[in-house]
């Protein structure tokens, strides 16, 4: 789906910090969101960094990444989807460390992660007046999406373990189940007219979850309902996928929203 805002002057448009939404955003946003939970568990369990390791280590690389992000001035593919992949794998640990290391429920953990993300919004809405992604041009906004952004892929993360897991939906059911919803939302938004706004961060939100229930299926053992591809095969692919996908938009500039 493409979001439009006719509120945002030509001059802001030219300095925006983030790519249009195209097929292209879709598609890498769910091999980033499905990279996140395969290489969380690569790092942690395959390569037996551990959780606590794999979690400094990401968040430090994540903080160096939004930097770097925060500190360019336009929108450069290759900065925004590695800052991007990076927030997908800190907010599958996010999840994971509440959960094996703190013994939080899931349940409870997508509660407070649906309540942070409302706060997000309201402060960011109540700030600016506006969530669109057509209005990151100024520092201020930027950070509220990035936040935002990160409370989606917990939560998402979250929510996805939460029945595919929890409930015992399985892995196919579960990847079926957040497709229909995604379905859902373009049905609301291409024949009942949704919000372009609304329709964008409920499709971000859910495509978390989606990417996290791909990944499971790919890499789980056949016991377990997974095809049992390996955590290091599908990441390198999808890795690849998304690098040769990142490069076309480097130059072609299909994505650039003041093209």
């Amino acid at each position: 789906m493409t979001i439009t805002s006719t509120s945002v002057r030509p001059a802001a448009l030219a300095l925006s910090k983030v790519p249009e939404v195209t097929v292209y955003f879709w598609i890498i946003k769910i091999l980033a969101t499905t990279v996140g939970e395969t290489a969380a568990d690569y790092v942690n369990m395959t390569l037996g960094f551990g959780l606590k390791s794999t979690t400094v280590a990401t968040l430090g690389l994540l903080v160096v990444a939004l930097a770097v992000q925060i500190g360019v001035r336009r929108y450069i593919p290759i900065v925004y989807w590695v800052t991007v992949l990076l927030v997908s794998v800190a907010g599958t640990l996010v999840t994971d460390n509440l959960t094996d290391r703190y013994g939080v429920p899931l349940t409870t953990s997508t509660t407070v992660f649906a309540v942070l993300l409302v706060a997000v919004f309201g402060v960011w809405y109540a700030t600016d007046r506006t969530l669109s992604i057509h209005s990151i041009h100024t520092r201020r906004r930027e950070c509220f999406y990035w936040a935002a952004i990160l409370v989606t892929f917990a939560l998402g993360t979250a929510a996805g373990d939460l029945i595919s897991e929890k409930y015992a939906l399985g892995y196919p059911l579960s990847l079926a189940l957040f497709a229909g919803v995604i379905g859902v939302v373009a049905v609301g938004r291409y024949v009942l007219r949704l919000n372009a706004v609304v329709a964008f961060w409920a499709a971000y939100i859910v495509t978390r979850p989606l990417g996290a229930s791909l990944g499971d299926l790919l890499t789980a053992p056949k016991a377990d309902g997974g095809l049992d591809l390996g955590t290091n095969n599908v990441t390198w692919v999808f890795v690849a996928v998304t690098a040769i996908l990142v490069g076309y938009l480097t130059v072609s500039k299909v994505d650039r929203i003041d093209a």
